[in-house]
């Protein structure tokens, strides 16, 4: 054999870039769709889609799929893989800033590390979203304070108040190409569907004001927003110890106490509305 042919490589489909790590374990892709329950009928938003290692199943479930990548060679290669598939529409854009779809839609994507919080920022922070849920590979101390029970800030604990966050499973890093250093997470978003709007407003008046004061008494901070009395109803039936310091309660109590006040029309309480 000639030397130039035993030296030969195949040429990689990885992009010279940071941060970038592919998915590339058929298992753990299965898992994350099956997960996802996408079916026919279905919107589903790939946020990343690289080499397709979620485009295939994501397409043998009926959904519809739009495959966002940014990086050239992987767009082309997408549009040659999935040219026969009807299904599937390719959007050369960045996650960042590609136009994200006003009806109701899933997101299932493997996101690079760097932008994780920026991408959920851009699906969880407006109150308008029109994302029902997620299943994101993400890095593990990411997704470990993303479902922290006090989380480190308002943002966060915004997101918690109208989505359930949880953490479905841990991906070592073989999984992926490069390997990264550490493990990632199989994060899952799901949108919670008895918040109203009314709910998910007052929850967010209430969380400004803890993280605006966190060692202020949880009965200050709750004063503030219905008369005494009715404060200290509400606190004895969610278990609350009112002199407690406001950042000692749960952002799921902080929401139990939103719902309480939601449903209480009486005309001298919906003032204090929004």
């Amino acid at each position: 054999m000639p030397r130039h042919a035993r030296t030969k490589h195949r040429p990689s489909h990885r992009p010279n870039h940071a941060g970038i790590h592919l998915l590339r374990d058929p298992s753990v892709s299965r898992r994350m769709v099956r997960s996802s329950g996408s079916g026919p009928g279905d919107l589903v938003v790939e946020l990343g889609a690289g080499t397709g290692a979620l485009t295939g199943p994501l397409a043998a479930t009926g959904a519809r799929v739009i495959a966002v990548e940014r990086h050239p060679r992987f767009v082309a290669l997408l549009e040659r893989r999935f040219a026969a598939e009807p299904g599937v529409r390719v959007v050369a854009a960045d996650a960042r800033t590609v136009m994200l779809p006003r009806r109701s839609f899933a997101v299932v994507a493997n996101i690079p590390y760097a932008i994780s919080t920026a991408l959920l920022r851009r699906l969880l922070d407006p109150e308008e979203t029109s994302i029902a849920r997620a299943d994101l590979l993400v890095e593990w101390g990411f997704a470990k304070r993303m479902t922290a029970t006090h989380p480190r800030d308002l943002e966060v604990a915004w997101w918690q108040a109208r989505f359930e966050l949880s953490i479905s499973g841990r991906v070592r890093p073989g999984s992926f190409d490069p390997a990264p250093s550490v493990d990632s997470a199989h994060l899952v978003i799901r949108r919670r569907a008895d918040v109203s709007r009314r709910t998910a407003r007052l929850a967010r008046r209430l969380l400004q004001e803890r993280y605006r004061s966190p060692g202020r008494p949880t009965r200050e901070v709750l004063g503030a927003h219905v008369p005494k009395k009715r404060a200290h109803r509400l606190m004895t039936s969610t278990g609350i110890d009112p002199p407690a310091p406001a950042a000692t309660v749960p952002t799921a109590t902080w929401l139990a106490l939103a719902r309480d006040l939601a449903a209480d029309h009486r005309p001298n309480r919906d003032r204090d509305a929004p």
